[in-house]
């Protein structure tokens, strides 16, 4: 099983975000609710206030397999001013560990040259952002070690996704099936 850091800043997508930390959770793996910075509650994008599992400065990286970006525009432009945050993708990148993002928030990765190569998808608006992808309108890529999505809509797939990586794909089509989803 795998442990994975979900970061929060203010502005995030409420249902992008905790639709991951929810299946997951019903997956048995291991999600940590992160502020990007140091406080321990995070006001979403349509003021739901989220208390968090810890702050940045309490995040275990080296316990972490995947890293989670939420959207909403607010709320990424937050996490990509997150020097630390940023530093701590690229370690995992270039260490071959998971990197997830979701609606605006795989522009974070385009613009670090992480999806050149690679399908990618992202909220429409923001597909210009995908530096070097073959962008793609589906509701979800997972290309090598970047998971990317296109927005609140298809957050079930994301966290879907996501959960397959650690669980595998029997399990990910039998969790669709005990939450009603199609599969």
């Amino acid at each position: 099983m795998g442990k994975i850091g979900i970061f929060f800043a203010e502005g995030f997508e409420e249902i992008e975000a905790l639709t991951v930390v929810d299946i997951c959770r019903r997956c048995d793996l291991e999600i940590e609710m992160v502020s990007a910075y140091g406080e321990k509650q995070v006001l979403g994008s349509h003021d739901i206030l989220v208390k968090m599992d810890k702050t940045f400065g309490e995040a275990d990286f080296e316990s972490y397999d995947m890293i989670v970006l939420p959207g909403g525009g607010k709320g990424t432009k937050g996490l990509e001013a997150c020097k630390p945050l940023m530093a701590k993708v690229d370690e995992f990148y270039q260490n071959g560990k998971y990197i997830a993002a979701i609606c605006a928030a795989p522009s974070i990765v385009g613009h670090r040259g992480y999806l050149k190569g690679r399908r990618a998808c992202s909220y429409p608006t923001f597909e210009g952002e995908l530096e070097g992808a073959t962008v793609t309108a589906g509701p979800v890529e997972v290309d090598g070690k970047v998971i990317t999505s296109r927005g609140m809509g298809t957050s079930i797939d994301f966290a879907l996704a996501i959960a397959q990586v650690f669980c595998g794909e029997d399990a990910a089509k039998q969790m669709a099936a005990k939450i009603v989803y199609r599969v």
